[in-house]
């Protein structure tokens, strides 16, 4: 898979995910905007559960992986994707981080290069 396709896929799926987050999250949450009992919606059985704890996981494991890179990689602004991360959602503050990584280490080496 080239580069284009890559980034492609990834900007692709953050945007269906949160077109999709809209229509699902916002009208309820206008109708009731209980932010504490929305985010406890997302654990009402067990599969939810299990869908939302591995979400929650997903999400530490992305900014652990932001504040290790920012110190050994000198990734800069990664602290907006893991914002993201939170709302609206994992799938876009990764993919987000996922290009902004890419084009800080691709700006690196060609600065490297000269």
């Amino acid at each position: 898979m080239n580069e284009a396709i890559f980034k492609s896929i990834i900007i692709a799926a953050a945007l269906i995910f949160t077109l999709l987050f809209c229509i699902w999250i916002i009208p309820p949450l206008i109708a009731d905007p209980d932010i504490i009992g929305a985010f406890a919606a997302g654990f009402v059985n067990p599969y939810s559960s299990g869908y939302s704890a591995d979400v929650l996981a997903c999400w530490i494991i992305l900014v652990a992986w932001i504040a290790y890179e920012a110190r050994a990689e000198d990734i800069r602004h990664g602290w907006i994707c893991a914002l993201l991360g939170i709302i609206p959602g994992v799938a876009v503050g990764f993919a987000l981080y996922l290009l902004l990584r890419m084009k800080q280490l691709r700006e690196r080496a060609v600065q490297n290069e000269a």
